[in-house]
This record gives structure tokens, sequence and C-alpha cells, in this order.
């Protein structure tokens, strides 16, 4: 999942991948400060186990000290683009929904940052038969929507035949691609069921065309929360989703702010993952991050009770809050499974030594000092995370060596090309720091011979622009997660010739046969150890074409006020968990 699409994000049959679990350490001196940065190359691979009946069976343990009531506030940069689940594709998007959105499955996390894959509105995390082509979950007693009629397995197959309505562009394609008969079904409003959906009684059942042993965890993703059919608007869903969880919502100023009221119909004894303290949220957008910083840091009025879902501590304030051990109790400091890159559009782009030239010059370590220095991430030479699966440590391209870029080998690159003054063009979001990375970047590129013309694009649009075929960028700016825990979840989306399509993860647009062919063949690997080793190995070939520039692993710095209580990491959804917050007394 891209954490700026997904985003801007993981037991049986497959290795599970996430992030160690680190608390923001106090300090008073900046090499204490420097001390306390948490390594993402040292962190380790956190299993997420598939859980038991028990497990899955509510209520949600409660948080110690928790009380009852009040309101959480956000400040944040940008509303979100998508609030019906199958649009979800965005890390923001599917955390702001965890306390409305239910799923067959989902994590839960315990005291002390570990996460378990569940059934949440299903009895237990899945059964699987016929070596994993075939999944069945039975749907949990008591679980009603927002109007208090109840869920049923018609809901359920509603909201998987939906997925492949014409209007739903945006969300994630694997059960799509998974299903017999989903290369020619057009979803469910011609009055069309699609036979391998089937339900009997409180059970529904999927027939794939592939054995995917890892099905249940797919199905934990945000973009396959249920809906409700009867109160379907199709396209409208968008705008107003219908909730069976804790929270429903109770009013949208779209672009201002999105208020969350309590669900009186759900009942905690049917949800093993979310607890529901607050009376209310209050979601607020408009702020970009020097500003929800310094509100933060003023701590005054309901700011004091008041998070972040998308915006971290403000480059220009990093510093500040991370030498002051006051203010930086109030920071939750997370190594994430995500990688940010800049893809190279390989259909304007199409010489690899070009493409490698680009990777020399990459000014790694300006772009990082704009972002707040080490504090804030670590260099990337990989597409995989350090803390996820099959992660191998390489750098062809010298990033270890000259973390400021190698314009004199980039430029010699380019003379071997006869490409010296390359015409780059290269999209970037709207923002301060944005613009500032979009300098630094050009200054090097051209240092190394290369053309470059930088365009803003509108933060809004940013991803519908760049995931169009036919774009008139060479390069931009992404970032990805695990969908969940396997290599899978990131070569297939983002580098697959078979994922190329308006909409679609793979940015770079890359449709090399033996790519295609290694994907295709490491996903039918059913040892773990030796299906990690393939992603490992094809992660290196990717980067051998040189389709992309990995950047920086992210390490999260959320500040919030004084009054939210038990602000922790969703090991599961890559986010902060929502439903697991209280307003102190």
């Amino acid at each position: 999942m891209s954490f700026s699409r997904r985003n801007f994000l993981i037991a049986t049959g497959v290795a599970a991948a996430s992030t160690t679990v680190l608390s923001a350490c106090s300090s008073g001196d900046k090499d204490s400060t420097d001390r306390d940065i948490p390594s993402m190359s040292k962190a380790k691979t956190m299993n997420i186990p598939v859980g038991t009946k028990a497990d899955s069976t509510g209520p949600a343990p409660e948080v110690p000290g928790a009380v009852k009531g009040g309101t959480i506030y956000s400040l944040d940069q940008f509303d979100m683009d998508h609030l019906d689940p199958a649009q979800i594709y965005v890390a923001t998007e599917g955390a702001i929904t965890r306390p409305i959105l239910r799923g067959l499955t989902g994590y839960k996390i315990d005291s002390k940052g570990g996460c378990t894959l569940v059934g949440d509105v299903a009895t237990d995390a899945g059964k699987m038969t016929n070596g994993g082509k075939t999944w069945s979950f039975t749907i949990k007693d008591g679980i009603k929507w927002e109007d208090g009629s109840d869920l049923s397995t018609e809901d359920v197959r509603h909201t998987f035949e939906r997925l492949f309505a014409s209007f739903v562009t945006e969300g994630p394609r694997y059960v799509q691609q998974w299903l017999v008969g989903g290369d020619t079904y057009k979803g469910p409003y011609s009055g069309k069921h699609i036979d391998s959906v089937e339900v009997s009684g409180k059970t529904i059942t999927f027939h794939l065309t592939e054995p995917r042993t890892d099905f249940n965890y797919t199905l934990a993703m945000p973009g396959y929360g249920l809906v409700n059919k009867k109160h379907d608007t199709k396209e409208k869903y968008d705008k107003r989703p219908y909730s069976l969880g804790p929270y429903k919502i109770g009013d949208r100023q779209i672009g201002k702010s999105l208020t969350y009221v309590r669900n009186e119909h759900w009942d905690p004894k049917t949800d093993a993952i979310r607890n529901a303290y607050p009376d209310k949220f209050i979601f607020q957008f408009g702020f970009e991050p020097v500003a929800s910083t310094d509100r933060y840091i003023a701590d005054r009025g309901n700011d004091q009770y008041a998070m972040s879902i998308f915006n971290e501590v403000a480059a220009e304030r990093i510093a500040q809050v991370l030498t002051n051990a006051k203010l930086k109790q109030r920071v939750l400091t997370q190594v994430d499974t995500v990688t940010y890159y800049w893809p190279i559009n390989t259909t304007r782009i199409k010489d690899v030594k070009v493409r490698q030239a680009i990777n020399y010059a990459w000014p790694h370590q300006q772009l990082q000092t704009i972002r707040g220095g080490k504090a804030t991430s670590e260099l990337a030479t990989t597409i995989l995370s350090p803390v996820t699966p099959g992660y191998q440590k390489f750098d062809l391209y010298g990033t270890d060596k000259k973390p400021g870029g190698d314009p004199v080998k980039a430029k010699a690159l380019l003379k071997e090309a006869g490409k010296v003054g390359q015409k780059l063009v290269i999209a970037y979001q709207q923002s301060d720091n944005a613009v500032k990375q979009a300098v630094a970047i050009k200054n090097a590129l051209e240092a190394a011979g290369f053309q470059v013309v930088n365009k803003q694009v509108d933060k809004s649009t940013f991803y519908t622009q760049i995931g169009k075929i036919d774009n008139d960028y060479d390069l931009f700016a992404a970032g990805w997660s695990p969908d969940w825990p396997n290599g899978y979840s990131v070569f297939y989306p983002c580098w697959s010739g078979k994922n190329i399509g308006d909409g679609r993860s793979n940015y770079a647009q890359l449709n090399d046969p033996s790519v295609n062919k290694a994907i295709d063949a490491a996903a039918k690997i059913a040892d773990v150890d030796e299906a990690n080793k393939a992603w490992g190995a094809i992660d290196r070939q990717i980067m051998e074409l040189a389709p992309v520039v990995p950047d920086y692993h992210s390490i999260r710095n959320w500040m919030h006020g004084s009054k939210v209580g038990n602000v922790v990491y969703d090991a599961g959804n890559t986010c902060v968990a929502l439903t697991k917050l209280y307003a102190k007394k």
C-alpha cells in the first residue's frame, strides 16, 4: 500500500512483515538525541502471526488507565480523497476509517506493540482448503450496521462483487485478480453474481484461481472493508460510507473537517480489535506541518486533545522538539515499513544508462537534511525496507560511499549513452518542503549533465496524474509499504508489467519480461525462506534496470497534545491506532 497513496503500508504459509515498535526516548542534549535515533537497518522484522478463534472473540482488551468521554481532535494537511473502502489504497485513508469500517479479518494490537491477524467480523481468521485455492469465513452473530440492521452474508458478497464496478478505480486489485471468473465479471449492478463467491447460511466461501496461503492477510486491507448492500450509493458512497464500527460519520465538511460520533448499534462483544473511549473524533484539515507542530508545542485549549494521522513533526522543528525532553515525551517515534522512492517513467526514459546516471547523481544526503536529518529517515539503496521479509542489503549506485551523489560517474554514463543534456521533467507536490527538495534535486541532476524542468502538481490530484499511463513526467515521488507480509505485495503491484494501467501502482511502467517471470515464479514458492530469498534477488534485478531511485526509509515522528492518552502504533495498518486513544480527564 502506498503511504502517499496507501502511503503516502504484513503465520500460516507466509512470513510476516511489520516494524519494530520504538518508543521515543527523552533527552536534553543533541549527542544523546543522536544516540536515541532508531536504526532502520538494525531493526528486527516483527512477525504478525495468525490468531485463534479466542483471539478473534471480543471485546478488545481494555487499555490500562483509559477513561471514556471527551473529544479527540486531529491537525492534518488534507482531507481524504476516498472513504469508500473499495477505493482506499492510501495509509491515511485506511487509518482514518479504522473506527468506522470493518472487514472479514483485521489486525489486533497488544500493549507491547505486537500484532496478530484475527477475525474481525469473521469468527476467526479463515479456513483454507484445496491448497489455498479455497477460503471460507463465518460471520459472527450480533454485528449490526449503524441503522441497527444485521450484517448479512449478502452484504459481504456484495462488497466483493462491487469491486468489479467500473467506478472502482483506485483500490487494491488482488481479489479481482484471484477470483475465478474475475477476468470477465462486470459487477453486481446488472443483477448477476460471481460464481466464485458462495454464500451458505453465515458462511462465505471464495474460490481462487491460484493458491493464496496469505489470502486472509489480504482481506485485512482497508480496501476490503465491508459495504452495506441496501445503502450502496455507488460513486456517492465515497463521500459517506455506512458504519459497522464503534463510530459513524456525524458531519463532514469536505476539505475542512470530518466528525465521528458514537455508533450506538456497535456491540464491543463482537469486536476483538477496537476500543471506543472518546465520545467523538473531530478531524481537522488544512494545517501544514509547521503550523500543526507549533500548535502541539504550545499545547493550548483543544490542541491538548489533538493528534495527527499524516502530519509529523515539521522538518523545521525536528531539532527543537527532539532535543527537548519535555516535548519529546509527546512524540511517537516509529520505524516504518515504507520505502519512499522516485519512479522513472521507463516509457519516456528508455536508456538504462540514463536511468543509472540519475541514481548516481541523486542527492540523498541533501534531501535527508531538508527532511530534518537522521531523526526522520535512513537513506535507501533498495526497494524493500530493512524490516520487510526478503530484504537483502546491496548498494548498486554508491549511495553509502557518496551519499551526496556522484556527478562525475553520472556524467560519464550520460556521455556513454550520448545523452548529455537529457531533459527530465520532474513532478512534485505543492508544499514548502517539496519545493526545497525539488530545488536540491534539480541542482544535483544538472551538475551531472541533465537539463531539469520542475513541475508543481496539486497535491489533491498528484497521484491521479502520475498514475495515468500517458503522463508528461519523467520522474516523480512515490512510496510503498507491503500490503501484507511478503514481497509479492510490493513487487507485483509496483513492478510487474501485468499491473500497468491508469490508476495502477506500477508508476515506472516497467514491463521487463525477466522481471515479470521472476515475480510470477517467486509467488509460487511455498517455502517461506526460499520465497524471501527470491524477493531479495528480484529487488536487485529491478535495481540493475534502474527504473527507480530509492530515496529513504521513513522514521515517523508523530507529535500529540498532552491530554491524549495511549498514542500507540498499529503495526498491521502502519498508522497511529485511533481506536486505542482516549481523552485524559
